[in-house]
């Protein structure tokens, strides 16, 4: 599609207000204000084998992140109670964001047509993005692989 955001390294990260599973509201500008970096990730759908290792793999690195004092989002079209049932199975020590209507995959532009066995449909590439403290993309990621996601960022951003 050509209408299909795609943001770069360097951009300001566009600002956002979005629930989680339990209620409470995560904004972009709050976590910023708090001088905390945030790892917003886009996944899509919850308990599947491939959303699975990406977030155990999150969950995993979460103390090396927090040295560098991210926070981490991950971001799906699922409901509350699938979000819950995902975070209590594996144990999840971060937030999934509410984003039924795709609102947050369209301005991130991680809503796009896809295809499967030669039919093309509207679903959610999986991607990350880095927001530094300044509100500004440090890390972008669209269509990012699930196992060593998480280590590649580290590396890149030079975290350790």
């Amino acid at each position: 599609m050509s209408d299909t955001v795609n943001l770069e390294i360097g951009q300001t990260a566009p600002m956002f207000n979005c629930i989680d599973s339990t209620g409470k509201e995560h904004s972009l500008q709050s976590y910023l204000d708090q001088g905390k970096s945030v790892i917003l990730y886009f996944y899509p759908k919850d308990s599947t084998s491939g959303c699975t290792t990406q977030a155990c793999d999150f969950r995993d690195s979460m103390q090396r992140l927090n040295r560098g004092e991210y926070v981490v989002l991950g971001v799906s079209k699922d409901s509350a109670k699938s979000h819950d049932n995902f975070i209590a199975k594996q144990e999840l020590n971060f937030p999934l964001l509410m984003d039924e209507d795709v609102s947050l995959h369209q301005i991130y532009g991680t809503w796009r047509e896809k295809s499967m066995y030669g039919k093309t449909y509207m679903g959610t590439s999986r991607s990350t993005f880095v927001i530094g403290k300044d509100g500004i993309l440090q890390w972008v990621g669209y269509g990012v692989r699930t196992k060593g996601h998480v280590d590649k960022i580290i590396e890149d951003l030079g975290i350790e």
